[in-house]
């Protein structure tokens, strides 16, 4: 029997994930899923997931994130399970093929990427007809409270106003969404549609120390509160990132 990934119980997008590759396992009879982490890094994601019987195909443009992951992978015992690729988005069909991966992630992409439609797009060509999209996107309005509570008032205004969810030109980021905003985009062309928008980690990072250990004895209460926090408007709106769970029609 399949494994689990090693997430933490909190994470709401580590639990849609692992009933995603449950059904991709029952589509493909029991066989391995595959999963493209476009831009994947070091392998938060990629060396769990390989723990739990993925075959994973990490592309990443960062030859030094690749070499961490790949020794990541070796000490966790899933080397075979993990393929790095150095390349990025605006190059994915060069390096791997049309409608490879069961299940393909894009998380913290959207944000850095010169075309987030284009790239879209090319996340969904390698996406089975089925399968889905994981996406990881900095939400807009975390940011305006974040400089709010700061004292940085003006830096709030402008992340609130401006197109791309920007508070100047030395903002790290080249874009911030919303709901609607980020929902527009994986669905303009018709190649996705959009299944879930969720907030990740709603209010976990607020709760003090000490509250998470519930010693295993009982359903931990803050997984309950999260999972409801993350589909109610507007605290899911109010994340830091949006979780959005997108398919390719098949």
């Amino acid at each position: 029997m399949s494994r689990a990934p090693s997430f933490a119980p909190v994470d709401v997008v580590a639990r849609t994930l692992r009933v995603e590759l449950t059904a991709a396992r029952s589509r493909r009879d029991g066989a391995a899923p595959r999963v493209l982490d476009v831009g994947g890094g070091s392998g938060t994601w990629a060396v769990p997931l390989a723990a739990d019987g993925c075959e994973v195909t990490v592309v990443d443009s960062s030859a030094n994130a690749l070499a961490v992951l790949r020794s990541r992978a070796r000490e966790s015992g899933v080397a075979g399970g993990v393929r790095a690729v150095q390349g990025d988005v605006d190059a994915l069909a060069d390096v791997v093929a049309d409608a490879e991966a069961d299940l393909v992630l894009g998380h913290g992409l959207l944000e850095y990427v010169d075309d987030p439609a284009e790239a879209c797009r090319a996340l969904a060509l390698a996406t089975v007809p089925g399968g889905a999209l994981s996406l990881l996107v900095a939400g807009r309005f975390a940011a305006v409270l974040s400089r709010v509570v700061a004292g940085r008032l003006e830096e709030a205004r402008r992340v609130l106003v401006d197109p791309s969810g920007r508070w100047g030109p030395d903002d790290p980021l080249r874009r911030r969404m919303d709901v609607e905003e980020i929902r527009t985009l994986v669905e303009a062309d018709g190649q996705l549609s959009v299944e879930r928008v969720q907030g990740h980690r709603v209010l976990a990072d607020l709760v003090p120390d000490g509250v998470l250990d519930t010693g295993g004895a009982v359903p931990d209460p803050l997984a309950e509160l999260e999972d409801i926090a993350a589909g109610t408007p507007p605290l899911r709106d109010m994340a830091s990132q949006l979780h959005v769970l997108a398919r390719r029609p098949g």
